[in-house]
């Protein structure tokens, strides 16, 4: 077979895929790339739990497998030609009724954010930040659960099941499973945590972390809901005066202070695509993360953003 011939047939192959009569083979494909990746016990998508009235997990996780194997084409939302990360996670979304934006950074923007990998469930979108050279999120795949996710890679490989790796942002775009207890948003009980029941009722209404809003407070103020800084910031999140008062926030009064801080990390964290740009942004400024295309090279930034990650993840 000559290589045009070679390339048709494989054109011809993935078209048929998505006919009826590729149904028993598309599931084969599903079985055998999901039995190499170790997920034992899932390669039946009837054992996902669904959730009533909605595109249920399992039904995300059928309608992915159907594209295993679709070469990886930038900038590609048609599976006869080829599909980039964000346009396969759209077109599976799509074919559900479900629409997504056609970006991986727009889609970061989705659905309510996800505290860990150790909450995330099948369906989840899972995105990384795997670029040095500009700032952001540029790629997305949909968890499966058991640390392995599908994705269309990069050019020169397929749509197929892989290690999820350590996502930067997750957002769930699906309902909760009909009978589950699902935790808030936000995640983390925060025990022993001052404020605790403000910190998850803040991360819960505006889909940001809990133990984050809560270790924002710990840098910035230890606590302390009456203090100041030499430079005038003031309160438990640290607010200046003049954001203070475009947010609409009393920084001297822990509710307010606290709800303030969660609704700009959230459009900080739509706006640069990460939870480390955001939290540079709370230190820096929008315009300074801007300007630099990424983390600012000043000390106190970057010590402030592991800092602060450190202590989120100790409250998990």
């Amino acid at each position: 077979m000559d290589g045009v011939s070679a390339v048709q047939a494989r054109i011809f192959e993935i078209q048929a895929r998505f006919r009826p009569a590729a149904t028993t083979a598309s599931a084969a494909a599903w079985a055998s790339a999901a039995g190499a990746a170790g997920l034992t016990g899932t390669s039946s998508v009837s054992t996902w739990p669904a959730a009533a009235g909605t595109a249920s997990e399992s039904a995300v996780v059928a309608q992915a497998q159907k594209y295993l194997g679709v070469p990886y084409l930038w900038g590609g939302t048609d599976p006869s030609k080829g599909l980039d990360c964000s346009g396969f996670t759209q077109r599976v979304f799509g074919d559900l009724g479900i629409e997504l934006p056609r970006t991986s950074s727009q889609q970061a923007t989705t659905g309510k954010a996800v505290a860990s990998l150790a909450a995330a469930r099948p369906g989840d979108l899972v995105f990384f930040d795997n670029s040095s050279s500009r700032a952001g999120i540029d790629h997305v795949g949909i968890y499966l659960g058991n640390g392995q996710m599908i994705a269309a890679p990069q050019a020169g490989e397929t749509v197929k099941v892989q290690a999820v790796g350590t996502p930067t942002v997750i957002r769930r775009v699906l309902a909760e499973p009909t009978g589950a207890t699902a935790a808030p948003a936000g995640g983390g009980t925060l025990a022993g945590v001052p404020y605790a029941d403000l910190f998850t009722r803040a991360a819960s209404k505006h889909g940001i972390d809990a133990p984050l809003l809560a270790a924002v407070a710990q840098q910035e103020s230890g606590f302390n809901s009456s203090a100041v800084s030499p430079a005038g910031a003031q309160g438990l999140m640290q607010f200046m005066p003049a954001t203070a008062r475009g947010l609409g926030v009393d920084p001297l009064d822990p509710a307010s202070a606290i709800d303030g801080a969660a609704t700009y990390l959230s459009s900080l964290t739509r706006q640069f695509g990460s939870t480390e740009l955001a939290l540079a942004a709370y230190n820096s400024g929008p315009g300074t993360v801007s300007r630099y295309g990424g983390i600012p090279p000043y000390p106190e930034t970057e010590n402030y953003v592991r800092s602060v990650m450190s202590k989120a993840e100790a409250y998990r």
